[in-house]
């Protein structure tokens, strides 16, 4: 990951802070984002982005506050790496925070070096992310290209039956059987039936209980 391919985000109500991080982020070259106020970034903010990116998150602001915007983001499924700044931090905050998911909590004044790590764990959270959701995303396209009866058969597979316990139950030949296997081993570049198992597993999360095997 190049820095010119991620995105920082910067939301804090005061105007000198974010000149002040987005000058520091932009002379080592990430691309920076500033919003005044939490409300401001849930406007601008669009889904779904293609390039690893975090939220710098001031925590007390006028208005929607940094942990209240980190709950929304989280239960509306846009949740993104957070680093947390506040002048007013306390213990019960912070583990509030790291519970949610922030990277890190980070008290005003802060070291500028603690800001860039911070910031490049989150990137590299992010990228991981991307990276993960993209074969989910090749994966299911390799899935769909299976025949319903392929689906059948995957099923079967899955849950241990053998080729002739599959076409006794199917009411097919296990020659066909035979031919429906090769066909999903194929379009699924999978090279043993542990390595499709794993492969529905991937897939659980956009197939739902489709992609269980039966018990």
């Amino acid at each position: 990951m190049s820095a010119r391919e991620a995105l920082v985000h910067v939301v804090d109500d005061d105007l000198s802070m974010r000149e002040a991080i987005s000058s520091l982020l932009r002379s080592i070259g990430l691309k920076v984002e500033t919003y005044a106020s939490a409300t401001e970034f849930l406007d601008r903010h669009p889904l779904p982005r293609h390039c690893p990116e975090c939220l710098v998150l001031d925590v007390r602001m006028p208005g929607l506050s940094g942990l209240e915007l980190q709950r929304q983001l989280v239960q509306s499924q846009r949740a993104l790496p957070i680093v947390f700044i506040t002048a007013h931090g306390d213990i019960p905050m912070t583990v509030r925070a790291m519970k949610a998911g922030a990277v890190e909590f980070l008290p005003k004044p802060f070291r500028d070096q603690d800001l860039l790590d911070a910031i490049e764990t989150s990137l590299a959270m992010s990228s991981e992310v991307l990276h993960e959701h993209e074969a989910t995303r090749a994966l299911k396209a390799r899935y769909d290209a299976l025949t319903p009866r392929e689906r059948e058969v995957l099923s079967l597979l899955v849950q241990g039956l053998r080729n002739k316990q599959m076409a006794a139950h199917m009411g097919i030949s296990e020659v066909t059987v035979k031919v429906h296997r090769h066909n999903i081993m194929d379009k699924m570049q999978a090279s043993s039936v542990p390595m499709l198992i794993g492969m529905l597993e991937q897939l659980k999360p956009v197939l739902g209980e489709s992609a269980r095997p039966a018990a």
